[in-house]
This record gives structure tokens, sequence and C-alpha cells, in this order.
């Protein structure tokens, strides 16, 4: 090769990246078999170029500048050149990608005077010596070659090769250009070596001793073992353990290593223990624990989509909306997978109050995946040690109940229904934290069981959470999870259920055939209307099942068939307990009907409000919480307001504000029953309303509304629960806020909305309008 380019840098040549560093002394054969490389070698060989190799082909690297001596092709399109390094350089600038091309210069090193230099250099000998006679291996013909040559970097280069330093510090050192600095960081480094070569023998002999001490242990075992065979004298305990080491070595190629590792010392351990010794009682009731954990079970991961759909149309009836939402989760999760891309999609959270169906959601999910379900119910749970475990040195530590879920599974990754999410509380430490950790894709891979002592892959687990109320799962917690509503059923919706899946049920827990026992449609109907009281079907089941309980009662004595009628369903069952009662159908001073959302579903409540000779002031009964006092407040001064700007007509002339002459009291009934919440405000208003203008409010219609002092209508909750209880009362018109009417409506059944006149309003002024008979 023509070195005169070497004397013209800096100048633009071929940039080849390599693994390890190459010193400028060294003359290196180098294979290659990327492209992009060997295009970068054959442009330096046609340009008659120099060559720069290095570990980073980016601005400002260091590498070594050198030149091509001989270049020979292999089979395969592989290349093989012979490199020779000349001095040290860097990178000014990138030109070029295919080849790397780049502006390089030499680096000039910044040099000290000799008698800096000496004391270095002789520092440097002492260390080498040590370092020769700890390491056998080092070359000891290092101190010829700093007596012999004048130049510090180049002894430093050549040092620095043999010394198999980490990349960074050898990239460290190779980059420095301060020839006093670079001897420094050698000697340095060289020190480290000696460290770390004297701490290699001690350990070395630590575990020499060892292994004396274990093989002599191991001889005195033998011996023992040999008088007790003499002796006639058995250990049970052996034969468990080498089935717990079969047992392990048939599960180490699906476990991990920190597993099987914790798992194996537990039973030297034991293999050590008197057997009948209480910590050898703890060990193998940890062992077994631990090898019940169901590393190379696994269900298939297989999914059919339509399969999912006709699984959850069999198993429930309506509940359209989390039916598509769960299919279109699972759909979305699928493709994915399908196009290798990771899923990212929140953990499943079925919202909604007790009986609706929640768990049995999850139920069906987990059989159209053909995988095991867990239930772990989180209610009232308080210490963290549950969820996590406990730690082997307590008394009745045990697995927590995460792992308790896969051993039960036989499967690790089954679906896991985390039940009541909403309920958990802090006693000691914080359950939500581990919780977290369980539901994040990126550190649910390493969940550490604290009483197993290794770590679990729950990456694969389907976790389903349940929860009534989510304003009171933390917030972190809430972020997690994809809330999917599971609203209240309809009438109509209980009805088919019962028909559908509760009385079949039934009639097959209580051994009775379909010939022996019916329940015509107007007894069930009397049933869901005046025996439950709920937003689900869970205590409709139960008195259907009391209904078979006594049916089977009939039959062993000697009736054929049982049937169930309007007539004689007071056989069966005692007076109607519940049922929202249809409305009276006169219309009152006074008294107005509101819709009110409970956690067992919807209610019509009356609100009722007179007024008295007194003062102006505002009475309230009925148990009310804060926000509806201050609803109640506010309605009192807007109906103010309207009667000063005349808007509400009053008969009573005199003076004085007729507001300032009476007392009002507001009463809510069912007074034993608390009551709070933002929607009674337009309710209060028609009644103080009604009682100032002497109108009367008409019986069939029914309200749910918040008020400002301004008189607008703010949207509420429950909106779906509150219209199917005005409904049931068999009420005609409701009236809603208009920001209800625009996103809510979608959500309530159709044959609700077809049987109620829903007026959306937006002022004080419209409720009233609809509300007092003119």
């Amino acid at each position: 090769m023509n070195l005169e380019n070497y004397e013209k840098l800096p100048a633009e040549i071929p940039v080849l990246k390599q693994k390890d560093l190459i010193y400028p002394f060294m003359i290196i054969p180098i294979f290659l078999d990327k492209k992009e490389d060997i295009i970068a070698i054959q442009k330096a060989i046609n340009d008659h170029s120099l060559l720069f190799l290095t570990i980073k082909e980016e601005k400002d690297t260091f590498g070594t500048i050198g030149t091509i001596i001989r270049k020979v092709t292999l089979p395969e399109g592989r290349v093989k050149i012979l490199f020779q390094g000349l001095e040290r350089g860097k990178i000014l600038d990138i030109t070029d990608k295919n080849p790397t091309m780049a502006i390089v210069d030499k680096v000039t090193p910044i040099n000290i005077d000799a008698k800096e230099i000496k004391p270095l250099l002789e520092t440097l000998k002492e260390h080498i010596i040590t370092l020769s006679e700890l390491n056998p291996f080092f070359p000891k013909d290092f101190i010829k070659i700093i007596d012999s040559n004048s130049d510090a970097n180049r002894i430093v280069d050549i040092i620095a090769s043999s010394l198999k330093l980490p990349l960074e510090k050898s990239y460290e050192l190779f980059k420095e250009i301060d020839t006093k600095e670079r001897l420094i960081k050698l000697i340095h480094f060289i020190l480290e070596e000696i460290e770390s070569i004297k701490l290699k023998n001690e350990l070395s002999q630590k575990v020499m001793e060892q292994v004396q001490e274990a093989n002599r242990e191991h001889l005195l075992k033998q011996q023992l073992k040999l008088i007790q065979q003499e002796l006639g004298m058995t250990n049970e305990l052996e034969e468990e353990i080498k089935e717990y080491r079969e047992k392990l070595e048939k599960l180490k190629p699906c476990m991990r290593e920190d597993a099987y590792k914790e798992i194996k010392k537990q039973i030297d351990r034991l293999s050590r223990m008197h057997p009948d010794s209480a910590e050898a009682t703890t060990t193998q009731n940890y062992i077994e624990w631990a090898l019940e954990v169901p590393f190379c079970n696994y269900a298939k991961e297989e999914f059919d989509i339509n399969e999912l759909k006709e699984r959850l149309d069999k198993d429930h009836y309506g509940l359209k909306k989390p039916k598509e939402r769960i299919v279109e989760y699972f759909g979305a999760k699928e493709l994915a997978k399908k196009r290798g891309e990771e899923f990212s999609g929140a953990t499943l959270c079925f919202v909604g109050p007790p009986g609706v169906g929640k768990t049995s959601l999850a139920n069906s999910i987990a059989k159209a995946l053909d995988k095991n379900l867990v239930r772990i119910a989180l209610g009232g749970l308080e210490d963290v040690n549950e969820l996590r475990g406990h730690r082997r040195t307590y008394i009745g530590a045990m697995p927590g109940r995460i792992a308790q879920g896969i051993i039960n599974a036989k499967q690790m990754n089954p679906v896991i229904v985390l039940d009541e999410i909403d309920k958990i509380s802090r006693y000691r430490g914080d359950p939500t934290a581990v919780l977290l950790e369980v539901l994040d894709p990126e550190q649910n891979s390493h969940f550490r069981d604290l009483y197993l002592n290794f770590d679990l892959d729950l990456s694969k687990v389907l976790f389903i959470a349940t929860a009534n109320d989510p304003s009171t799962i933390p917030a972190p917690l809430r972020d997690r999870m994809e809330m999917i509503f599971v609203g209240s059923y309809t009438p109509q919706e209980k009805f088919e259920i019962a028909k559908r899946y509760l009385i079949p049920q039934e009639m097959k827990k209580h051994s009775l055939k379909k010939s022996e026992i019916s329940i015509t449609d107007a007894a069930l109907r009397e049933i869901i209307d005046k025996y439950t009281k709920e937003a689900g079907v869970r205590n409709l089941r139960r008195i259907i099942a009391k209904i078979m309980r006594k049916a089977a009662i009939k039959i062993l004595e000697g009736e054929k068939q049982v049937k169930v009628t309007l007539k004689n369903l007071k056989e069966f069952l005692e007076k109607p307990l519940f049922g929202i009662e249809e409305i009276d159908k006169k219309d009152k001073i006074g008294v107005v009907n509101g819709l009110a959302w409970t956690p067992v579903g919807g209610d019509v409540l009356k609100v009722e409000a007179v007024k008295y000779k007194g003062k102006g002031q505002v009475i309230l009964t009925g148990q009310l919480g804060d926000v509806m006092k201050e609803s109640a407040h506010i309605a009192f001064t807007l109906i103010k307001v309207l009667i000063d700007n005349k808007k509400l007509k009053v008969k009573e002339r005199s003076k004085e504000p007729i507001y300032y002459k009476y007392n009002v009291h507001i009463h809510v009934p069912e007074g034993a029953i608390p009551k709070d919440g933002p929607s009674a405000g337009i309710t209060m208003a028609t009644a103080i309303a009604s009682i100032f203008s002497e109108k009367k409010v008409h019986s069939d219609v029914a309200m749910t509304g918040e008020i400002t002092l301004s008189g607008d209508v703010l949207p509420i909750g429950g909106l779906k629960e509150k219209l199917i209880a005005a409904y049931k009362a068999k009420i005609k018109k409701v009236l809603i806020p208009q920001k209800n009417y625009e996103k809510d409506l979608d959500d309530v059944p159709n044959e609700v909305k077809e049987g109620l006149e829903i007026v959306p309003v937006k002022r004080i002024e419209e409720v009233l309008d609809h509300a007092l008979v003119k």
C-alpha cells in the first residue's frame, strides 16, 4: 500500500467497526463477511487510502489508523485482510454511511518531561513484577520492553493489550492523550488486577478447604449409614428425599435457575437434618409446596373469537355492551399475537352491583380460552404478606395467594379473578403495591414470593378484576385496569335469565325433573317484582332455590307434579318483601317523585315539602348526607330568586316576600336509610316551588338532576338504574339533564325507553313547566 496518504491526514478514509480495540503496533488478520465491511476495505484498496478501525462509528470516537497489507478472498463471500496499525486517530466528522466514510486525523499525545516519566515507569515495573508472580500466564518480558523503549505511549499500548481489560476500561486508556495520565491509569488498572487475583486465590483456598470438609462429612455419613444398616435402623426420610430429587430433575428444564438452586439447596439441607426435628418438618413443607408449582404445565394458547362470542351468549342473557368490549379486547390481543407484536392492553375490571354476573363473565372467558380459573377474594385483605407470601422464619408460613392460585390451577397461565379489588384495606404493608407489580407487564415476569424465595413468571397469567365501586380503588391501581361496567338488569332481562338459566340449574341441583315442577310466567314475574330488590339475580336464585326445596318435599309426600302459580305462590314463599311500589295516581302539592341510585339498583324516592308559619328557615329530615343538604339549600335559594324575579307566581300577596313568612320542611321518607348524592336538586326545587305557588305536582312525573344557583340542570350518574326504577313504578314521564340525554341514553334498555317519555331539561324553568299542574 502507498503510505504517502499517512502524511496527508486529516483526510477522508473508510471506517471499519470492530468488537475489540486494535492497537497501533499490531499486525493482525481480520475476517469479514458483512457486505458494508467488504465494500469499505475494497474502497481503501482501490483508493490506495488508509483504513480506520474503531469500536463505534461516531463522531469524536478514537481508533487506530492503519493500512491493508494483504487481502485474501475466502469461500461463501468472506474476505480476510492483514491489517497493520500505524497510529492512534480520531473521527472528526462522518461524511457517508454506506460504506462509512469519515474525516480522520492523527492523535498527537501530550508528552511530559523525562524526569516525570521515569518514577512512573519505575512504579509500573514494580507492579508488573508483582503481577507476573501472581499470574504465571502474564508475560515477564515487559520489564525489558520498558527498559529498552523510550516511547511511553508505546509501552502503555503494549502492556494494555496483554491485560485483557474490559472494553470500557481499555477504551478509556486508549483515548487518553495525556501521557502522564495514561501511565497513572495503567498503573491503577494493574493494581486492580493484582487485588483481583489475590482475592481469587483466597477464595480458591477457601473452596478447597470446604471441598475437603464436605468430603469428610460425606465419608462420615456413609459410615453412619452402614452402621444404621448393620443395626437394622432405617430412615423413611431418605426415600422421600430421593423422590424430591427425581421430581426436581424432571422439572429442571422448565424452571428458572434461581428456582432450581433454591429448591435443591433446601433438599440438600433436609438430607443433613434429623428427621424428627422441627426444622426438618418446616423444610419438608417448603419443598412440597415448591415442587407443586406447575413449572412445565401451560395451557395451550389457542383462541377462537367466534367461540368466545358463542360462549358469552350461551352463558349470559343481555349484557350487550360488556360482551362487545370483552370480544374487542381479546380480538386486539389475538391480532397482536399473530403479528408478533406485544399486546399492551390494560387488565380487565368488571364493575357493577352484586349479582350481575361479573365473576360469571370471567368464568365464561376461561372456558372459551380452555384455561383453568382461580378466584382470589380480596375483600377485607389487610396484610400484604397474604399476597406476597410469608417469610419462612414465621410459624405457619405459607405461599401467598397468587402463588397458591397458580398451584391450585395446576397451570402457569391460568385465568385469575381478583375479586372485590375495591375492598382492599391497609393494616400491615400496602397490598396495593403488590397488585401494581402483579398487573404490570413490565414487572410481573419476575414476581418474587417471599415464602418460595424465587421468582414466578406471571406474564402469561390472564388477570381479571371485579369491583362494586370503582371510586374506592386506589388511583394507581385503577390506572392499570380497563373498566367494563356491568349494569342492572331490567325486569324482562331477569325474567329471561330465570327461565333460561336459574330455574334449569336449580332443578338440576335439587334433583327435580321438568315433568315434576313448573313455574308459570305470571308467578315468576311476581317473584321478580315483589320478592327481590337487587340489580343482579343472586337473590332471585335464592328464592327459586327455596321454591325447589319446598317442591322436593311435596314430591316426597306423594305429589306427582308441583305447579307454582300466582294463586298458590304464598304456599312456597312468605309475604312480598320488596318491590318498587307503583306511584300514587293523585296529584299533590309538595310531593315529587325523585329517582335514586342504590348499590342494588335504582329506586323511586318521594320528596315531600310543607310550609308553615315561621321566619324563612329550612328544616331537613330523612338522614340526608352533606351533598343533599347543600342541594336543598341551593334549591330554596333558587326558588326565592324565581319568586323575586316573578318567574314563579305566588297567590299570597304582602309587602314582605312570602318566603320570609314561612319555614320550609323538606323530608325524604325511609329516614333510617342514609341518603346522599348530587342528583336531587331539581326534585327539591320542584317540591319547594309547588308549596309556594300552591300548584300540584304531576304524580306520573319523576325526575333526577342537580341544580345550580343560576338555575342550570347538571348531569348525574346511574341513569340506567334510575330509569329502570321509574319503569317498574309505572311512571309515564321522566325529566333528566340534557347532557345525560345526549351521552347515556344508549345504555338504557329499549323496553325501558319505549315505556317512558324521557324529557331532557337544561333549566329549572323547563322542569317546573313539565312538573307543575297548570
